[in-house]
C-alpha cells in the first residue's frame, strides 16, 4: 500500500461520500482499504515490472516526494537518522531518499507482492542500504521501533477506506505510530482524503502539528483549495501517557 497502488495516475486514493458514511466520517467503505485488493495490485505491478521495467506510479506526483525531502534537508535532519516509509508500495520513494544520501532507512508494507517489487527496483538501482520488511502496521512486530521520522503517502488514506471498522482501524494506527516513532520524532503525512484540520482531530493524542507543506492549489466554481494535505507532526509523549493525562 503506497507508492503507485491507486491503478490510475498516482493522484492517491479519495472515496469522499457525499452522503457521508454511517460512521459520520464522509468516507464510503472501498475495496481500496483492503489487503486483497492491495496484494492484487502489487502481484500485477511485480510482473509489469518483471516484464517491462516499469516501476509504476508515484502517488502524489514526484512533487510529493520532493517536497517530504525539502523538508527534511531544511530541518536538518541528519542523513543516519532512522526513517520508515510506511506502506512503502513500489519503494520508489526509498529509492529518493537514499539517492539524497539518507542512510538508514526503512520501508514497510503488508503486501508481500510489494515489497518483492520494492527489493527489485532497488536492486536496479544498485543500492544496499535499504531495509524492507513485510509488516501489517496495524499489528507491527516489537522490532519495528526508534524511528525518528516516519512518513506517509497515502497508507492512512487507505485505512481509512476499509468496510471492516475503519474507525478502529484509524485509531489502531495512531496506537501504532506511537510504538515505533521516538519521542520527539515527526510523522510526515501526505493525504487526499483528509484536511489538515481533521488530520489535527486524528492524532491529537500524543501529537502536535509542527508545520503544514504547501501543497498545489485549485480553483473551481469561485472558490479555491487544496486537493492534498501535507502535514508534520511532532510526538510529544507515548499514547498510553497522552490518553489518560
Amino acid at each position: 500500500m503506497g507508492e503507485g497502488a491507486d491503478g490510475g495516475g498516482g493522484d492517491g486514493v479519495s472515496a469522499r461520500s457525499p452522503g457521508g458514511s454511517p460512521g459520520g466520517d464522509g468516507f464510503a467503505p472501498s475495496a481500496l482499504g483492503t489487503r486483497e485488493h492491495w496484494d492484487a495490485v502489487y502481484e500485477r505491478e511485480l510482473q509489469t515490472f518483471q516484464e517491462y521495467g516499469d516501476t509504476g506510479e508515484i502517488w502524489f506526483g514526484e512533487e510529493s516526494m520532493t517536497r517530504l525531502i525539502r523538508w527534511m534537508q531544511k530541518h536538518k535532519i541528519p542523513l543516519d537518522a532512522s526513517v520508515l516509509d510506511i506502506g512503502t508500495g513500489n519503494g520508489v520513494f526509498l529509492v529518493e531518499l537514499a539517492k539524497s544520501g539518507f542512510s538508514n532507512i526503512t520501508g514497510i508494507d503488508y503486501s508481500p507482492s510489494a515489497i518483492q517489487l520494492s527489493g527489485s527496483i532497488i536492486e536496479k538501482e544498485g543500492l544496499s542500504n535499504i531495509k524492507l520488511k513485510v509488516e501489517d502496521f496495524l499489528n507491527p512486530s516489537t522490532k519495528l521501533s526508534g524511528f525518528h521520522i516516519c512518513i506517509d503517502k497515502g497508507t492512512f488514506d487507505a485505512i481509512s477506506l476499509n468496510p471492516d471498522n475503519a474507525v478502529e482501524k484509524r485509531k489502531q494506527y495512531v496506537q501504532s505510530l506511537s510504538r515505533v516513532l521516538k519521542v520527539k520524532g515527526f510523522f510526515l503525512i501526505t493525504s487526499c482524503n483528509w484536511t489538515k484540520e481533521e488530520l489535527l482531530n486524528e492524532f491529537s493524542e500524543g501529537f502536535e502539528l509542527f508545520e503544514e507543506l504547501p501543497t498545489p492549489k485549485f480553483t473551481f466554481g469561485g472558490r479555491s483549495g487544496n486537493s492534498v494535505a501535507a502535514v508534520v507532526f511532532q510526538k510529544t509523549c507515548d499514547f498510553s501517557l497522552a490518553k489518560f493525562s
